[in-house]
């Protein structure tokens, strides 16, 4: 029985995947962060909160898309 062995491309392409998944969180995390330090200092609470992530998934996946059409 033979095995087979994953191309080295493959390989490349599940971490590529797994770097675009990384950027996704830590673009959510810091919207979030930055939405909520905006608004404690401005007394709007929870407009930017929500509004910041919003927007970065929006640019987070534009991004996304134009980096993996190759």
């Amino acid at each position: 029985m033979s095995k087979r062995v994953p191309s080295p491309s493959s390989d490349r392409s599940g971490w590529r995947y797994l770097g675009l998944a990384t950027q996704l969180m830590v673009y959510l995390i810091v919207a979030v962060w930055v939405g909520y330090r905006l608004d404690k200092a401005f007394s709007i609470f929870p407009l930017l909160t929500a509004l910041l992530p919003l927007i970065s998934l929006v640019v987070v996946f534009y991004k996304i898309i134009r980096e993996t059409r190759h």
